[in-house]
Parts: structure tokens; C-alpha cells; sequence
């Protein structure tokens, strides 16, 4: 079973012992003012629990694990209750003193340095009065459903310092202020934690099962599409275009944004660019999209070198904050527009996966990809050519099947 909490409320699903989905729940929140009120999270979680009952036999459940959004970290008192202090995903640390100490501190590569690390959060709500503890977003639901202790995975854990070679909180985020003492102890993705008890096992999962360390919303997606094999990539064609590959070796590259997870047997890296569905919107509309796409022909690509962005800057596959977005000379015809902001962003993918090769990543094996874009035919089938890999249906799109996942992965190690 596995149990997603993302941006637009509470997911919970289970699979079979060949990975199918079998049952799938979902909980939205009613405002945007619940996505970062941890009672709100909860609700939702046990709203997805309770649907869930009633598709499976929650009886039959050998493990779970939960997935989260990255970097989202809550403080909590010694009774293990929110404090009231939270810093969503995207929330850059409010004191930027905070902020320097980190970067003057850690090592090179960190995936911890930056306004927008966990570590920076975690330091700052760390800070406030009655905080016995600081958790990220999948540690605090794990607790709640009843796994013992304060504990969280090495994927969540990466943004807030956590050092992946000694597996452990390292010495230097004590320097950079934080007390190692408030943070959870920490476990590999997937590696079976505690037996079932508390709410689940009051509602039917079996005490001989358990609680499994699970991982990032991110992470949870890539293993949601099957995708299990070193060089096998995943690109999620959102309001932006993230990359994921499958390396046997970790990738990092702070200039671009790229820093590795460790899931299961393989490396995961990415980069994410500012160019995507949000470029679309704003230049092309959601209405207009199915009628362009009909006049889009993949098989005779304009060259115009458009670079899709709305605003300057770039993250990947181009570091630079001043980078120019190229949108001219636009063609009159708005079929033909639209077809060169494809073309722009199939290059985009093309150059990101190019890039993560060169940084040591491994040649692609396959693609799958999740998110709006997805369902667009004449970019699926430019995108396939530029690639010249093997195009494969993703198996799910839901983060929860992939913490699922984790769990299946992991069953034989319940009893070492």
C-alpha cells in the first residue's frame, strides 16, 4: 500500500505482487489553504484510507510506505503535535543568514545549499519556542499512521543535509546550526522500518506487516511508470519539463540544478527546465491546444530554434540566470507557432538528457513520460524521434503506486 500526499490533497493505492494497481483512493483538499496545514494532510489521509477500505481488503496489506513533497518540512512538540510552524516546498527561508551559514559550510555538490533547501527550513522552525522536533511531510504522516519514533528516508532526508556515504546527519549541519538531535533517524527508501500498529492496524492491516521508509513525491512518480532499469528516463511535461534518468552511478552538478536519489537498485537524477506547459498557457491558452495540435506536422519540423520561456533565466540544460527566451521570428500562421514552441521544448529534453550523459549519467534506454503533455500526439511522436529510444506507456501516473512500489521491492527484506 502506498500513501501520496502532494499539492492537491491525499492519494492512497495498492498493488498486486506484479505491481498492478488493484485500488486507488483520492482525497483533494476543499482550499489552497489546506496544503500546508498538517490536521488538513491528515483529514485527507485517512479520507483516502477509509475509500480505500472499500475497494481492498486491507487484511491482505504486507507493507506500506508514504511519499511526500520534497523539502517540505513542520515542526512539532514533545507530544508529537504540529507547532504550527511550516515551510511548504517552495518556500524560500525566511532569514537569509540562514541561508550563507548553510552554503559557507557544507560540502561542494550539497543538495542542501540554497534558500530553497530543507536544511535551511528545518533550521529556521527549529529556532521557535516548544519545537522538540523537525520532520518533512512524509515522516509526520508515517508517525500518524502509527510507525514508532521519529523516522524518514534517505530521499526526503537528501535537501536537509542528510550525507548518503557516512548514513548519517553529518557534523557540519551542527556548525550550520541545527541541532541533529530534532531530526528523524533516517532509513533507506523502501527498507521495512516497524511492524504495523496504531490507526492502520486498527483498520485492518495486519500487525505482521510494516512500515516501509518511503521517499519524494518525485521519486514515488518515476517508480509509479514502471520504469526500473538503468537508463531508463522518465519526463514529466508539466507547468515545467522535469527530467529523471536511471543511473548506476550518483549525478551532481549544483551549476544545473542536478543532484542524485539513491532508490532501490539505482541512482535517480534530474534537472528541471523553466520552459514547459506553463509557456503554453500563457502564449498558446488551454483552449486552443487540441485545434493547434491538429495542424502540427512532426514529420516536417520548421527549425526554427525556439526557446520557450516567459521570462529570462534558465536552470537546465542551460545554467543562467539571465538567459534570453527565443520566440522570434514568430510565424504568422499560429499552427506553425505552436509546432516551433514544440519543437523548442523537444530540443530542451533532448539537450537535457544529453547533458545528464555527459555529466555520467548513462545512455537511454527508454522514455516514458507522465504529466499534461503526455496526452499530446504530435508532440509524443517529435519527442520520440529526437530522442531515438523506445517510447513505452507509463504504468501509472499516481506517486502513490510508485511508494507502493517501494514496498513490493522490498517484501523479502521484512524478515532479515
Amino acid at each position: 500500500m502506498g500513501i501520496d500526499i502532494g499539492t492537491s490533497g491525499a492519494r492512497a493505492a495498492a498493488i498486486d505482487r506484479l505491481g498492478n494497481p488493484v485500488g486507488f483512493a483520492a482525497a483533494p483538499f476543499g482550499c489552497v489553504e489546506e496544503r500546508r496545514n498538517p490536521v488538513a494532510w491528515w483529514a485527507r489521509v485517512r479520507e483516502a484510507v477509509e475509500a480505500l477500505k472499500d475497494q481492498v481488503d486491507l487484511a491482505s496489506v504486507r507493507g506500506v510506505a508514504v511519499d511526500g513533497t520534497s523539502g517540505t518540512v513542520l515542526a512539532i512538540d514533545k507530544y508529537q503535535a504540529p507547532t504550527g510552524g511550516v515551510l511548504m516546498y517552495n518556500d524560500p527561508c525566511p532569514d537569509a543568514d540562514i541561508v550563507k551559514r548553510i552554503s559557507k559550510h557544507a560540502p561542494q555538490g550539497s543538495a542542501a545549499v540554497g534558500a530553497n533547501s530543507g536544511l535551511a527550513r528545518a533550521i529556521f522552525l527549529a529556532r521557535e519556542v516548544g519545537v522538540d522536533g523537525v520532520l518533512h511531510q512524509a515522516d509526520w504522516i508515517l508517525m500518524m499512521l502509527g510507525c514508532p519514533g521519529r523516522v524518514s528516508d534517505e530521499n526526503n532526508a537528501l535537501k536537509s543535509g542528510y550525507d548518503l556515504l557516512l548514513q548519517d546527519w553529518p557534523d557540519w549541519i551542527e556548525t550550520a546550526g541545527m541541532d541533529r538531535a530534532k531530526l528523524p533517524e533516517v532509513f533507506r527508501a523502501g527498507k521495512p522500518i516497524a511492524k504495523m500498529d496504531g490507526y492502520l492496524k486498527d483498520r485492518g492491516v495486519p500487525g505482521s506487516s510494516f512500515f516501509h521508509a518511503g521517499t519524494t513525491d518525485g521519486c514515488a512518480s518515476f517508480l509509479a511508470t514502471g520504469a526500473s532499469d538503468i537508463g531508463d528516463a522518465v519526463t514529466a511535461l508539466g507547468s515545467t519539463i522535469v527530467l529523471k534518468l536511471a543511473s548506476s552511478e550518483p549525478i551532481s552538478s549544483p551549476q544545473f540544478g542536478v543532484y542524485s536519489h539513491r532508490v532501490g537498485k539505482f541512482w535517480l537524477a534530474g534537472g528541471a527546465s523553466n520552459s514547459g506547459g506553463n509557456v503554453l498557457k500563457a502564449l498558446i491558452g488551454d483552449d486552443r491546444l487540441e485545434e493547434l495540435t491538429a495542424r502540427v506536422d512532426p514529420r516536417r519540423p520548421l527549425g526554427l530554434d525556439f526557446y520557450p520561456l516567459l521570462t529570462p533565466g534558465e536552470r537546465f540544460p542551460v545554467s543562467d540566470p539571465s538567459f534570453q527566451p527565443r520566440l522570434a521570428p514568430a510565424p504568422a500562421d499560429e499552427g506553425k507557432f505552436f509546432q516551433a514552441i514544440l519543437e523548442g521544448m523537444t530540443d530542451i529534453e533532448r539537450r537535457g538528457y544529453q547533458l545528464l550523459q555527459e555529466l555520467g549519467g548513462p545512455a537511454l534506454k527508454s522514455l516514458r513520460t507522465v504529466g499534461g503533455g503526455a496526452r499530446n500526439s504530435a508532440w509524443s511522436e517529435m519527442r520520440a524521434e529526437a530522442m531515438g529510444v523506445e517510447t513505452l506507456p507509463a504504468r501509472s501516473v499516481e506517486a502513490a503506486v510508485g511508494a507502493a512500489s517501494l514496498v513490493l521491492d522490498n517484501l523479502d527484506n521484512q524478515d532479515a
